[in-house]
């Protein structure tokens, strides 16, 4: 049943206004408390799913760098090993180097060694052939003396031909004789055993040879038994020679 009510409006009349009206502002109302409520529902759900997924990524983040910092401790204990890996390398060609360098040299004073024996042995060799060739020589030159029979020329001929061979052999070998007569007198390849004045020579020429010496290569194996000349006039210096015109 409908209840009027009575109302004034503006101009202070009386309106009539029935329950129906008043019910129906009354779910209005509800109806627009129960959205505020369902609309904080929602976005409290929102706050909680952001703030989960804050805390998810914070804990991702958390992850991804205790990962990195691992990978970072890994790489730099790699370039340790890489670093340490090229000292040992570097040590290890060094020593190899030391051993090619060590080696070489044993090589060469091996080598330099075997050829100061050789050189000596022939040396030797050599020294005790000396006396021999100068027993030789001296017969050659007595046989000269005698003339008038044939065969013992030949004979003399014969001789002279193996001294020939024998300084050929010797000459191989680098061995020549130093016969320095008319020379200047050199102290380092000659040895004095007498004087002879002599004034239309040079001072300290060689006069005579007694004995032959010898050079092998540039060593003088024995030196030459000579007389020098003394009284005569000073022997000029000699010029020196001139220097070779450089290259423009």
């Amino acid at each position: 049943m409908k209840v009027p009510i009575e109302v004034e409006d503006e101009k202070n009349e009386v309106v009539e206004s029935d329950e129906a009206t008043v019910e129906d502002e009354a779910a209005e109302v509800a109806e627009a408390d129960g959205d505020a409520e369902e609309r904080a529902r929602v976005e409290a759900a929102i706050r909680a799913g952001e703030e989960a997924a804050e805390r998810e990524l914070a804990a991702d983040a958390n992850r991804i760098r205790e990962e990195r910092d691992e990978l970072q401790k890994k790489l730099a204990d790699v370039e340790d090993q890489i670093e340490a890996a090229k000292k040992e390398a570097s040590e290890a060609t060094e020593r190899m180097l030391r051993l090619q360098a060590d080696w070489e040299n044993y090589r060469r004073r091996t080598a330099a060694e075997r050829l100061a024996e050789k050189e000596r042995a022939a040396e030797g060799l050599v020294t005790n052939l000396l006396p021999v060739i100068d027993d030789i020589e001296r017969a050659i030159e007595h046989a000269g003396a005698t003339e008038g029979d044939t065969q013992f020329q030949q004979f003399v001929d014969g001789v002279s031909a193996v001294h020939a061979k024998m300084l050929g052999v010797l000459a191989k070998e680098g061995v020549e004789p130093v016969d320095p007569a008319g020379e200047a007198f050199d102290p380092l390849a000659h040895q004095a055993v007498g004087r002879v004045e002599d004034k239309d020579a040079y001072d300290e020429t060689v006069a005579q040879v007694y004995q032959k010496g010898y050079r092998m290569g540039e060593k003088v194996i024995r030196t030459a038994m000579v007389t020098v000349t003394y009284g005569g006039p000073k022997r000029p210096a000699e010029p020196e020679p001139e220097a070779a015109p450089e290259e423009e």
